[in-house]
């Protein structure tokens, strides 16, 4: 007799942990899940304003050009060659704000500052959205190669998760703060 309720105790406890990773497996997809969903909209975000930045006649045409079918070319690529787009429009945005003097033009025009502003928010938050993404992706691979999870095949049908690897460093000319004053620096500094 007791030997059937050690047996019924040990499967109560392979269940309980079974249906916790499980569990803990869910939560890891549906967590990916908002990743990609959230590294999307900053990439369609960052496609989009580089694409209307081309298009508002601020740019010489030759930028302009290079950015509006990079933008282009990235918000319409398809999934097996989304990579490649984006790392094409990172390429394009530092070759075009590569001086600054494309930056510095932009900020001259009419609704130029706001336009830059939004642009240079846009291209930061691509890389905190992939990184947040792939961090994602770490965790529920690592879960995933477990003998349990493998065994059971807890992960059911889910795909397994693929990084999102791209060319995301930002154009120097963007990331830039204006120059603040600086104190004057003649004499001995006040102290109280």
């Amino acid at each position: 007799m007791s030997t059937l309720i050690w047996i019924a105790v040990a499967l109560v406890v392979i269940a309980v942990y079974l249906s916790w990773t499980a569990g803990r497996l869910d939560r890891l997809h549906s967590r990916l899940d908002a990743a990609r969903a959230a590294l999307d909209a900053q990439l369609l975000r960052r496609a989009s304003v580089a694409q209307e930045l081309a298009t508002a006649g601020v740019l010489d045409p030759a930028a302009s050009m290079v950015l509006y079918q990079a933008a282009h070319a990235a918000r319409q690529a398809e999934e097996e060659h989304r990579e490649v787009a984006e790392s094409e429009l990172s390429q394009a945005l530092r070759a075009v704000f590569e001086d600054g003097a494309q930056a510095e033009a932009v900020r001259q025009a009419p609704g130029g500052e706001d336009a830059l502003g939004e642009l240079t928010e846009a291209v930061r938050r691509v890389p905190m959205a992939r990184r947040f993404h792939n961090d994602a992706v770490r965790a529920a691979r690592a879960l995933r190669r477990h003998r349990t999870v493998r065994w059971f095949r807890l992960a059911g049908h889910a795909p397994f998760p693929l990084a999102f690897e791209m060319d995301d460093e930002p154009p120097p000319a963007l990331g830039r703060v204006p120059d603040t004053e600086e104190p004057e620096r003649g004499g001995e500094p006040h102290t109280d």
